[in-house]
């Protein structure tokens, strides 16, 4: 086992995940739930982004190839979705890309934890810079890096479970201002984040028509 490709594979999903980011975003959009909501939804927004990342990492090319999606295309619609989270959090608006609504909020408890699948599962933890760094680390399919992606993968994810989990805390001690500064900030990067994904995609999809017309 290669140690310093395992410890690369670890790193860089730390960077793209960046599980502390996350934290004040998940208290942001499961503000007003119950610590019992909340770590219901920390739990499966959790394990719904290690799933995907399996999936993708496993047999991405494959499922691609299969719904002719690119990862352009992927990376251009992500971007679009992320900047429109982003851009409410910095109004101070809970976002309507993700956020249940009231009427949703007064049917039952189920609703409140669909935003474990939107945002936090996916987009944010299992994004389309996650997905592809995933699949890059798993490069051919060879069994052992495919189990060293996992294994790194999973780290990251235990790692982002606990910054949801303590996220509450953090609030806490910042208050209901810091909070407000902190998603006002967090909001400025994920829009930021989006803009990148949205960007890279778009130069992706220029350069292949470049190419293509050539």
């Amino acid at each position: 086992m290669d140690w310093t490709l395992f410890g690369a594979m670890v790193t860089g999903f730390f960077a793209i995940i960046n599980p502390i980011s996350t934290a004040p975003i998940f208290a942001n959009v499961t503000a007003g739930s119950s610590p019992g909501v909340r770590a219901q939804v920390a739990r499966r927004a959790v394990a719904i982004a290690f799933c995907i990342i399996a999936l993708f990492t496993v047999s991405g090319n494959l499922i691609f190839s299969l719904f002719g999606i690119t990862l352009t295309a992927f990376r251009i619609v992500g971007g679009v979705l992320v900047m429109m989270v982003g851009f409410e959090m910095v109004h101070g608006q809970p976002s309507r890309v993700h956020a249940p609504t009231d009427e949703d909020q007064e049917d039952c408890r189920e609703s409140q934890l669909t935003v474990a699948v939107s945002p936090l599962a996916t987009p944010l933890v299992a994004g389309p810079g996650t997905i592809s760094t995933a699949m890059g680390f798993a490069g051919d399919g060879n069994l052992l890096r495919v189990g060293m992606t996992l294994v790194a993968a999973a780290i990251i994810c235990a790692v982002t479970l606990a910054s949801f989990l303590f996220s509450a805390r953090l609030m806490g001690f910042l208050g209901q201002n810091g909070l407000n500064v902190v998603s006002r900030l967090m909001g400025l990067i994920i829009a930021v984040i989006g803009m990148q994904m949205l960007m890279m995609g778009v130069y992706a999809a220029i350069a292949g028509y470049s190419s293509y017309a050539k």
